[in-house]
């Protein structure tokens, strides 16, 4: 039973920072380590949103938002994927998600069609 559960989210002033956790349960870790990770948010009113991806190479994909002020890394002995906020502005608010997919991805890596698993989600508020 693969179940993915983030934490971190909170409220912060705008400039602030976040630092978002996803972690893996299900998965063994030779599993869990060729699974891309993506992060998506999804505010009130707009559709889900890709912001971050990583893969098993650990290479990264991003939003032009928040390019230069989101950093996603993970560390596959915890089976656990970070995704650090800096510089966070108004717009950044929203319920992020964390999800994985198989490789290879079914789609592009900020599309939630190309992801199979996700977290229940943890919230962010910049205010």
């Amino acid at each position: 039973h693969v179940q993915l559960v983030e934490s971190g989210g909170g409220s912060v002033q705008a400039g602030g920072s976040l630092r978002l956790s996803c972690a893996a349960s299900g998965f063994t870790v030779s599993i869990y380590a060729i699974f891309c990770m993506g992060w998506f948010r999804q505010a009130p009113g707009k559709e889900r949103e890709g912001v971050a991806s990583i893969g098993s190479d650990r290479s990264t994909m991003y939003a032009d938002s928040v390019k230069d002020r989101f950093t996603t890394s993970r560390d596959n002995a915890k089976n656990t994927v970070y995704l650090q906020m800096n510089s966070l502005k108004r717009e950044d608010t929203a319920m992020y998600y964390c999800a994985a997919g198989p490789p290879p991805l079914r789609g592009v890596w900020y599309s939630p069609d190309s992801y199979v698993y996700w977290g229940q989600g943890t919230q962010v508020t910049v205010s």
